[in-house]
């Protein structure tokens, strides 16, 4: 269970707790993960014979129920930080979310794999929702299923679609949103199986799950998990029972339950091989999160900014479509949310000076995806937590080495003089870069005062 601390904006403490619930791991065995490890370690110790019987008992009709419950909340919750009442507030409460999520985890140390594995199914549960709407807006939606939730509705009006239209808006939520957020949440669960685990740890629980396994033993793992997630959709969770009163809501509900069951296994069963499917939905989100927060021993958050030259790379290979990556593009830009950047400020003459200063990503859509929304973390080398938003350009951000050989000129003492104002002690100075090319801005954001970086102060 997720402790609360005082360091914590009530925002930060929310997610900060939904991360426990989905993926983490309790005494009280409640998140989303425990009631599946549960299921799968019941179901691989129950009696052949027992399985057989067609008939579901009450006490495992109450299991599941609860687990339909507890994914189906989940799920809203995270629909409801992620979205608000128009288009542009999805988006600036997705960057918020996304943003959070990175800036809670840590980029170095032992604790980079468990905790990137802990947040990977939100993060990628939120890029799913945004992309959703951008391939929409875009008229790239090519899934019936989907379409026929938006007939007579405009891209002018989708952009505004809760306003629009409320009651269409709440079945297209219900109908198309919860079971993607749901597909994301429970692509990697059959991971979580015995027979999954005996492959990532070892039969004795020794070994590192998050080692690179051989080609058999993954290809193997693999398909546990596909299957073990299949079966776990279509059985641990199902359809839900149905409380109302007429026959016309119950037919209505059973309709509604097995469409979106059958979407959630699509969504899934495409995203394994998506050519031009609506699987890319998932699958793009999938790798992309795979980078961001990576659970490798080879995790350099330098690198995070490279993800897309991986996830072309994958659309070239087929194993993804290419227009859904630049749609993801578009609204991530290069440099993913949370992400800490070094600029040249410039000076009152329109020069770069002779310092460099700390950002932190904190919108999406950036007008050039090489040129991020930034809120200023310092200035005039003084950290702060008031910040403007800015816009940082190519010519001045540090990750760009063309920006940052003009820097390279400076003298070593004046690079020292800089680092020293802006790292937190002399053993931290010694580990960080003299010329650095990003930031880690995980303990500037655990001050709680420094948390509120998506509020509406502009440039």
């Amino acid at each position: 269970m997720a402790k609360d601390t005082p360091h914590q904006t009530h925002y930060t403490r929310q997610i900060h707790h939904l991360l426990a619930k989905v993926y983490g791991r309790s005494a009280v065995k409640d998140s989303l993960l425990d009631r599946a490890v549960g299921y799968f370690e019941q179901e691989e110790f129950t009696p052949s014979d027992e399985k057989k019987s067609a008939e579901e008992s009450p006490l495992k009709l109450m299991e599941r129920t609860e687990r339909h419950a507890s994914l189906l909340a989940i799920s809203l919750t995270i629909i409801e930080l992620a979205e608000g009442d128009s288009y542009a507030e999805n988006n600036r409460k997705s960057a918020q979310f996304l943003g959070t999520i990175q800036l809670l985890s840590p980029t170095e140390g032992k604790r980079v794999a468990t905790s990137n594995e802990q947040s990977k199914s939100i993060y990628k549960a939120l890029l799913c929702l945004r992309l959703l709407d951008r391939l929409i807006i875009d008229g790239q939606m090519r899934e019936p299923y989907i379409n026929k939730f938006l007939t007579d509705i405009s891209t002018e009006q989708f952009i505004d679609f809760a306003n629009h239209d409320a009651e269409k808006y709440q079945r297209f939520v219900a109908q198309v949103k919860v079971p993607l957020v749901i597909a994301a949440l429970l692509q990697d669960i059959g991971n979580y199986h015995p027979k999954a685990q005996t492959i990532l740890c070892g039969a004795e629980g020794g070994l590192d799950p998050f080692r690179t396994l051989e080609i058999k033993q993954r290809k193997e793992l693999l398909q546990i998990n596909y299957r073990e997630t299949i079966k776990y959709i279509s059985e641990g969770i199902g359809i839900p029972t149905f409380v109302g009163n007429t026959k016309a809501e119950r037919e209505q509900f059973f309709l509604d339950e097995k469409d979106k069951l059958a979407f959630i296994k699509q969504l899934l069963k495409s995203s394994v091989n998506p050519k031009n499917t609506i699987g890319n939905i998932l699958k793009v989100p999938q790798i992309y999160t795979s980078i961001i927060l990576s659970t490798k021993a080879s995790y350099n958050y330098k690198l995070l900014p490279k993800v897309f030259q991986v996830l072309n790379k994958n659309a070239e290979l087929g194993a993804c479509a290419q227009s859904v990556v630049d749609a993801l593009y578009k609204i991530t830009g290069m440099f993913p949310q949370g992400f800490g950047v070094v600029y040249m400020p410039l000076g009152e003459f329109g020069d770069h000076s002779d310092c460099y200063e700390y950002a932190i990503v904190n919108r999406l859509y950036p007008k050039n995806p090489e040129q991020p929304n930034c809120r200023m973390a310092t200035r005039q080398l003084t950290f702060i937590g008031y910040g403007q938003n800015s816009v940082i350009k190519n010519t001045s951000n540090l990750y760009f080495t063309q920006t940052a050989k003009k820097l390279a000129t400076l003298s070593k003492e004046r690079l020292n003089e800089i680092l020293a104002l802006l790292s937190s002690n002399s053993q931290e100075r010694q580990q960080l870069d003299l010329l650095p090319r990003c930031w880690h801005a995980n303990e500037y954001f655990s001050i709680k005062a420094n948390q509120n970086l998506w509020n509406n102060i502009e440039s």
